[in-house]
């Protein structure tokens, strides 16, 4: 609006001012709002935090969790992997041949690449003794010169995806057409006929072989072969690669303890970094700036994971459980003074070599499968109380996407958000509207005195019209 210019009032100016003045509930709303979201952003990080937990808790549940293989291999020319459940044992063999791809060259050669290719117009793969086809090539002239040259007979072998890969093979005294299967292995090896000349048109360069080992050197050697170089099977759930012939080495596959540790400690680390999560996000020391302060609801999951880590476990009685239960301490978990947890690899490792079942039993639980008599539905229930199953539940009625608790906090803090935002821009409306009567109020105050200045400069103006009349004239 500016300077009056009758007034000389700065509206502009005044305007702004009175118009922070009643733009103060809004600010507040505002302040709030800012809060609320920086509430249900807490809440999630929290909620992250139980979902990692439960998921590292969960899989600790799982049988297949507690029977990892891991299978090693004497030869470095030799590797091996085995999946959950592999059968434990050793396998010693010797390499005998690796698989290689059946390949032929025709036995015509070309000046040229762009030579007329003259070995028929369909070619024809079949098995060596030309029973049974794997499929063909119909040769056409696509770049309609009046004949398909050896270069166009190698595209179109390449480009129909049988299998076969076509080179023309520069000999330094002519072309050959070479063909090779893209995969090893005996049963891969193959012939080429045509429509006018028979396989004998093509040598072969190297015949499709499988991998073989043996097992053992006596009478009852054992021979395994295999159309890759990869064996699986061979030793029940493992899977090995040769690379070499003439190795001989040694298999062995037993349980993956290293990988039980590694999963028994990850799960710790979770429950940690949730107590951690909660306790940043909670805290009301002076000057703490954490978003949820002091929220008990919060602090209570929090003391609920000390509580699922530290209790007793029940157990089979025996001479080391007298009375039916074991700490987590006796497996090298332990809540410590600052409410952290520790883990001792180490112990947990010798209790896991020496009592497998108890080392289960005392870390993981397993989930039983309910009345529906399916694995992994809702009516599941936990046959044994391992600190795994108490962990996974915990964090399940924390950060379940539905009915969680964490989750519902923060939906919770969204919806209040939603409606802070619907009053902020409701006072907008409202301010603008304000400020649109206090303009048009310092308008109309401005033209009044713009009116009676107008008139008080007419009066004075008639006022010093009038005649002047002086005491000498009069007399």
């Amino acid at each position: 609006m500016g300077t009056g210019l009758t007034s000389g009032i700065d509206y502009t100016t005044m305007i702004t001012q009175l118009m922070q003045i009643e733009a103060q509930p809004q600010q507040l709303l505002q302040s709030k709002l800012a809060d609320v979201q920086k509430q249900a952003a807490a809440l999630r990080q929290v909620n992250t935090s139980f979902a990692t937990l439960g998921s590292a808790a969960q899989a600790l549940t799982k049988a297949a969790a507690w029977n990892p293989a891991k299978a090693t291999s004497t030869s470095s020319t030799v590797s091996a992997s085995a999946s959950a459940g592999a059968l434990a044992g050793s396998l010693s063999f010797t390499v005998d041949k690796l698989a290689s791809a059946h390949s032929v060259a025709s036995t015509a050669t070309w000046t040229n690449t762009t030579d007329a290719f003259g070995l028929g117009s369909t070619l024809t793969f079949k098995d060596l003794g030309e029973t049974s086809e794997f499929g063909h090539v119909d040769l056409v002239d696509s770049d309609a010169d009046g004949k398909v040259s050896l270069g166009e007979a190698v595209a179109q072998i390449n480009k129909a995806n049988l299998g076969y890969t076509a080179t023309a093979v520069n000999t330094g005294s002519g072309y050959q057409l070479q063909v090779t299967s893209t995969a090893t292995g005996t049963a891969k090896s193959f012939a080429i006929v045509s429509d006018t000349q028979p396989s004998s048109a093509y040598g072969v360069v190297s015949a499709g072989q499988d991998a073989q080992i043996t097992i053992g050197d006596g009478a009852g050697k054992i021979t395994a072969k295999s159309a890759t170089n990869t064996f699986t099977g061979v030793m029940d759930g493992t899977t090995f690669t040769v690379s070499q012939t003439g190795v001989s080495t040694t298999l062995k596959v037993g349980t993956d303890t290293g990988a039980i540790t590694s999963a028994v400690s990850s799960m710790i680390d979770a429950a940690n970094k949730a107590i951690q999560a909660v306790k940043d996000n909670t805290d009301s020391s002076e000057g703490s700036t954490a978003a949820l302060k002091g929220n008990f609801s919060l602090i209570q999951l929090a003391d609920q994971i000390r509580t699922k880590l530290s209790d007793a476990i029940a157990v089979p009685v025996s001479s080391d459980y007298p009375t039916g239960s074991a700490s987590p301490a006796s497996i090298g978990i332990q809540l410590t003074k600052d409410g952290t947890i520790t883990f001792d690899a180490g112990k947990f490792s010798a209790v896991l070599s020496s009592n497998p079942a108890l080392a289960q039993q005392i870390a993981g639980g397993l989930t039983g499968v309910g009345l529906d008599g399916a694995a992994n539905t809702p009516d599941d229930t936990v046959d044994t109380d391992g600190l795994a199953a108490r962990l996974s539940v915990l964090a399940e009625m924390a950060s379940d996407s539905v009915s969680g608790s964490l989750v519902t906090m923060a939906n919770g803090s969204d919806t209040t958000a939603k409606d802070i935002q619907s009053q902020i821009d409701a006072w907008t409306l409202r301010l603008q509207q304000r400020k649109d009567t206090m303009t048009a109020q310092f308008n109309a105050l401005e033209t009044a005195l713009s009116s009676l200045q107008s008139q008080g400069n007419w009066l004075t103006s008639q006022i010093n019209g009038l005649p002047k009349w002086s005491s000498s004239s009069s007399s």
